[in-house]
């Protein structure tokens, strides 16, 4: 640490807290210090978060789109049931009433899903939700961040003011615990996302 009565002159008797006092700029130059390295390591968190996050989204994305059309009937297939029916009927022209089998589908009866399916799709919104809460807190922080290194000019006891105020807001809103808590929570979508990849291959 460099040696600040050296570097600084000392102020005269009666202005030790004037605003252009010593103590502040010292105070200034140590806070830029602190604040350069831990607003540095959160940044470097957050970017690998960030781009984590809109790469993991997008895979669970293309996993739903495709899961999710097995919540509704199919009726294409449908469609192609029912015409088997229909030719297996004109086929069987001449025989008996009574051997003509009913169609395999109905198509009046209420589509229920898969329980397996329902329980993919759920994990799967879960997870992707996770994810987006992720990359959404993540560029709300570096936000904050952005704002809270750019302290205004003034004189070094305005800028001193301003900066313990917004290191005081940090502390309140616990926005360490916030920034600690994005790869636990990542950690819980990935963990989602593999529990119905698991389901969903089950059947294979």
């Amino acid at each position: 640490m460099d040696d600040y009565e050296k570097r600084l002159p000392e102020d005269p008797y009666g202005e030790e807290t004037k605003p252009n006092a010593r103590v502040w700029r010292v105070y200034v130059e140590e806070a830029a210090a602190f604040d350069g390295i831990m607003v540095n390591q959160y940044r470097d968190g957050l970017d690998v978060m960030l781009v984590f996050a809109g790469l993991f989204s997008a895979v669970v994305t293309s996993f739903l789109v495709q899961v999710s059309q097995n919540l509704q009937a199919d009726y294409a297939q449908m469609s192609a049931l029912l015409l088997h029916d229909l030719v297996s009927i004109q086929l069987s022209d001449g025989a008996s009433a009574f051997n003509i089998t009913s169609p395999s589908v109905d198509p009046a009866q209420k589509f229920v899903p898969d329980t397996i399916d329902v329980w993919i799709n759920g994990l799967w919104v879960v997870s992707l939700t996770a994810a987006l809460v992720v990359a959404l807190a993540a560029v709300l922080v570096k936000q904050w961040l952005h704002h809270y290194v750019s302290l205004p000019s003034g004189t070094p006891m305005d800028r001193s003011h301003v900066r313990q105020f917004r290191f005081m807001g940090l502390e309140h809103w616990r926005v360490r615990v916030i920034i600690g808590m994005l790869p636990l929570t990542m950690h819980v979508s990935l963990m989602l996302f593999l529990a119905g990849l698991v389901l969903f291959f089950i059947p294979l």
